[in-house]
């Protein structure tokens, strides 16, 4: 089954590989969607596909998941498959290539830091997460990470890549706490397109948890816990510090200010451009009439996920409509770091980074850097190596911003500061 959705994606009959959806799935994903994903992934990968063998494994579910490699000349993906005893799809994503494992950065030192997991949050949806913790004697600043768009785990893994794993560990061996957590979209997958479900839901009550849970920490200093945010990440933090009132600081990573639908609909023409054909344009029209439906006013919650972009219900865009991340921003009393990728081509310097600027450039407390050879992840490196790490001149900025002076204050017992 692994094998023929491949085939017919490559013939592009998309509508066919949709009629083999569980009804859950249908809901979401459309055959719209399937085009846009894999003009998307033709464009970066290439047009020439090497088939690898597929990878089965049972679930707790009596479903059977499928991994599949497809290499193109460019790079590969891996193509992942949840099937049926009735050949029935309840899962198909689209995953980077998993060519080799992740491996700690040059500026990491292990040897300064410990790690130990925490549960963030109560109830059915708590998720996991990870703080790094320097072996410091005196108080040290935290940092709580919200990842990007997806549903990403902890590290925000992007096949070898762990971005967010830099960040912790980066900035752990520079003397900051550092808690980095599961998206709740990665522990309960099928969150993303239920109805009513909005970016409140997404981000919102874990992070919250976090910053208190990190506040709480014996070793770190509770007025001095700052919240980074990557991508819709960053979208989503001026909302969680409105709602937090105890932030210290925002530090936002190529933070996405202009209208979604828009950012959606540029993206996908990047990647078109990068490989024209018949295939690249009718994803364009694909995304464009999805964009345009999330951003007409005739869009009612009744509209079905699948009609809109990602598979995302029509709650996320109505609600995304009344939240404005550069004002609820500019309404906040605090320092904020933000930070943009120069060759990023999903959140850009002249679209994005422009509006941010423009509401906050004039306070001495909010510092801009872009980094002009770094991609959307921040990422340094040109070449096409799979293996990437955040660049290191992002990691030391950030250390530097959010501890300027050293905390002098000596932990004497556990619930000292």
């Amino acid at each position: 089954m692994a094998l023929a959705i491949i085939d017919m994606a490559r013939a592009e009959r998309f509508t066919e590989i949709e009629a083999l959806f569980a009804p859950p799935l249908r809901a979401a994903v459309s055959a719209d969607t399937l085009r846009t994903a894999w003009a998307a992934e033709r464009a970066r990968i290439g047009s020439t596909w090497d088939i690898g063998a597929p990878s089965c494994e049972p679930t707790s579910s009596g479903l059977v998941r499928v991994e599949v490699a497809v290499t193109g000349e460019r790079d590969g993906h891996t193509v992942i498959v949840t099937v049926d005893r009735a050949g029935i799809l309840h899962g198909l994503r689209l995953a980077p290539a998993a060519t080799s494992a992740w491996q700690p950065p040059r500026y990491a030192r292990q040897g300064k830091f410990d790690e130990h997991d925490v549960i963030v949050g109560s109830g059915p949806l708590a998720v996991r997460g990870t703080v790094s913790m320097p072996h410091r004697r005196t108080l040290v600043a935290g940092v709580v990470l919200l990842g990007g768009g997806g549903p990403f785990d902890r590290d925000q893994s992007i096949g070898p890549n762990k971005p967010l794993k830099d960040l912790a560990w980066g900035l752990a061996s520079r003397g900051v706490a550092v808690l980095r957590m599961d998206k709740v979209t990665h522990t309960h997958p099928d969150l993303a397109s239920a109805s009513g479900f909005t970016m409140v839901e997404e981000y919102l009550p874990a992070a919250l948890a976090a910053l208190d849970l990190l506040r709480r920490h014996p070793g770190v200093a509770s007025e001095r816990v700052y919240l980074l945010g990557h991508s819709a990440g960053g979208r989503a933090a001026p909302r969680v510090a409105a709602a937090d009132g105890s932030v210290a600081g925002l530090i936002i990573l190529a933070g996405d200010a202009a209208p979604l639908p828009q950012a959606v609909v540029r993206a996908v023409r990047h990647l078109a451009a990068e490989q024209p054909g018949p295939d690249s344009q009718a994803a364009i029209e694909a995304i464009s009439r999805q964009a345009a439906l999330a951003d007409s006013p005739d869009l009612s919650p009744a509209v079905p996920a699948a009609d809109l972009p990602f598979g995302w219900p029509a709650s996320y865009w109505l609600d995304l409509r009344d939240y404005d991340q550069v004002a609820t921003a500019a309404s906040l009393n605090l320092p904020m770091l933000i930070l943009q990728g120069g060759r990023d081509y999903q959140v850009t310097v002249a679209d994005d980074l422009a509006r941010w600027r423009g509401a906050l450039a004039s306070r001495s407390s909010v510092t801009f850097r872009v980094y002009q050879s770094n991609d959307h992840f921040f990422f340094h490196s040109r070449g096409r190596r799979p293996d990437q790490h955040v660049d290191r001149a992002v990691i030391a900025d950030i250390a530097a911003w959010v501890q300027p002076h050293p905390l002098r204050k000596i932990i004497t017992g556990l619930g000292s500061r």
